[in-house]
């Protein structure tokens, strides 16, 4: 296997991810597949999605706080990745972060539905575009071409983000939600920004 893909499969959060989505699948298959069980397994899919644009624009580029601790919890999460975008261990969003929010918005759905069956397959399909958007962020800034011109179009924008300015192409799994949302610019209408690898001395 090359060692790019054993990078990626083999990083302690990712393969724990792996786990706990066969481990979904596997209890959606021995409860037997509804297409309810699908239609909020898609759901779930959506609801990362567009949290992950949201949260990535509104929450991971926020002020530098003042308080230390938020400080360091910031620069983990994102500010860091920003100084050095290449850096494996600074690249996935650690699990001790995504899983907490994962749980109770499956906790919501189990509460409105009063289904375990569903709340399994709306929290699965968290994760699995949580994975998504674990490999297309891994593709985008390590040395893989994506084989579609969609996949090099993706790895493209994200870069943008990274080089050009942050302030702009915040999608990485569903770059679309910049149309949505006015944040999708073309390059060449966009300044360089000062702050694109530092994050915590944005105004």
């Amino acid at each position: 296997m090359n060692k790019l893909y054993k990078d990626f499969i083999f990083f302690p959060d990712i393969s724990i991810l792996i786990v706990l989505i066969l481990t979904g699948f596997g209890t959606s298959l021995l409860k037997g597949i509804t297409w309810f069980m699908i239609f909020f397994f898609l759901i779930g899919m959506i609801a990362f999605a567009f949290s992950e644009y949201f949260t990535h624009r509104f929450f991971f580029h926020i002020k530098a706080p003042e308080n230390p601790l938020f400080l360091r919890f910031m620069k983990r999460i994102h500010y860091d990745h920003h100084a050095d975008p290449n850096n494996l261990k600074l690249l996935f969003l650690p699990l001790w972060y995504s899983l907490p929010g994962f749980l109770v918005l499956s906790y919501l759905v189990y509460f409105i539905s009063n289904s375990f069956n569903l709340s399994i397959a709306f929290g699965t399909g968290l994760m699995t575009m949580l994975l998504v958007y674990e490999w297309k962020h891994y593709v985008a800034h390590r040395p893989i071409k994506p084989k579609t011109k969609f996949g090099r179009w993706v790895k493209q924008i994200h870069i943008l983000h990274h080089y050009k300015n942050e302030n702009f192409w915040y999608g990485v799994s569903t770059p679309f939600a910049d149309f949505l949302f006015g944040t999708f610019k073309d390059e060449k209408n966009v300044e360089t920004s000062r702050t694109v690898k530092e994050l915590e001395k944005r105004a």
